[in-house]
């Protein structure tokens, strides 16, 4: 099969995506998670509030490899949103019709090219690097990254809990109190969030009111949120502890999702995390979930997999994910690494 000059094959050509695309960008998506796990990841609805983010500019921050028949080939986002501007998060797929074309490569390629501008931007003095979740199961894309100069880096794990009418109750320790967030207490609640996760490896502090407008922004337009599924664990009027919870998971109506579970470090290794669980646990199956799942770093600073295995849930091999990354300028590493920083 011939090139052209953009390394692919001949009548394909490479653009920035725009709104008008996304029909057929979330078939491409759709098509590629079928042949991975066997269903449909998004719907166009879900996908379309993540393309209209604050800050996230299509022509700057998307590609897509469109074919001669005009269907997507493959498409990859960029998100550098947030100062330090030090982290580059890549995500894309290529259409299955189309593999082995090069579609990958073209894309890693123009991430590449991307992240020269981005470096501009970075701390003075500061580590920057490129970063993509990759699934594990799925060995071409392991090689495409590796082939491209990423190296693995760590493991994210999805833990599973099949549900039942014997769930064991949740044990809260003396005066706290657990209710769902109320309209007003969103920045409080993210700001509680911030604070559980510094702890979590790879946590980079950013402004609070660039995190602030992408979260009221995730809260108004998802059509998937539930204000009455985030609970929180209050010690009087703060807030300690959180289980921010959704209905079902981006590719499986059928799994309730714990998106965010998180304790303030004062609080922890007293049973409020697995209260908390086990609080998510009952109102998922209560509306009717026969599983739940999460996401969580299979080397965790905090020891957290070792708390959901405690709650009784287990990791799924076929939803395991590969951290891999490729550094663009050395520097000062700004992550948290260990938690003695």
């Amino acid at each position: 099969m011939s090139t052209g000059m953009n390394g692919l094959p001949e009548g394909y050509i490479s653009r920035p995506a725009t709104f008008d695309d996304l029909d057929a960008v979330v078939e491409a998506i759709n098509a590629a998670s079928v042949k991975l796990v066997g269903n449909q990841m998004l719907t166009v609805e879900e996908y379309r509030s993540d393309w209209d983010l604050p800050a996230f500019n299509l022509e700057a921050n998307t590609r897509i490899v469109v074919s001669p028949q005009g269907q997507v080939a493959g498409v990859l986002e960029y998100w550098d949103l947030n100062e330090p501007h030090i982290r580059y998060d890549v995500w894309g797929r290529v259409h299955p019709e189309h593999e082995g074309r090069g579609v990958g490569s073209h894309l890693l390629a123009w991430a590449d090219e991307r992240a020269k501008c981005s470096v501009d931007s970075a701390a003075v003095g500061a580590r920057a690097a490129l970063r993509s979740f990759v699934p594990s199961i799925d060995p071409a894309a392991r090689a495409l990254f590796e082939d491209n100069g990423y190296h693995l880096l760590r493991y994210t794990l999805r833990m599973v809990i099949d549900l039942d009418d014997n769930l064991p109750s949740p044990r809260w320790q003396e005066g706290i109190q657990v209710r769902t967030m109320q309209p007003g207490e969103e920045a409080d609640v993210l700001r509680a969030v911030r604070d559980s996760f510094k702890d979590h490896f790879g946590y980079v502090e950013s402004p609070f009111e660039q995190d602030l407008a992408r979260w009221m922004h995730m809260i108004h337009n998802d059509v998937n949120f539930d204000r009455s599924l985030w609970f929180l664990a209050l010690h009087g009027s703060e807030i300690v502890g959180m289980s921010l919870c959704w209905l079902k998971s981006f590719n499986d109506p059928e799994l309730g999702w714990i998106s965010t579970l998180g304790v303030r470090r004062a609080w922890r290794r007293q049973g409020l995390g697995l209260s908390l669980l086990q609080h998510s646990f009952a109102e998922l199956y209560r509306r009717g979930k026969p599983h739940v799942g999460l996401a969580v770093d299979a080397e965790s600073l905090t020891g957290a997999t070792g708390l959901y295995l405690k709650a009784g849930m287990r990791p799924d091999p076929r939803h395991q994910i590969s951290l891999y990354e490729k550094e663009v300028r050395s520097g000062v590493d700004l992550s948290t690494r260990s938690l003695e920083e």
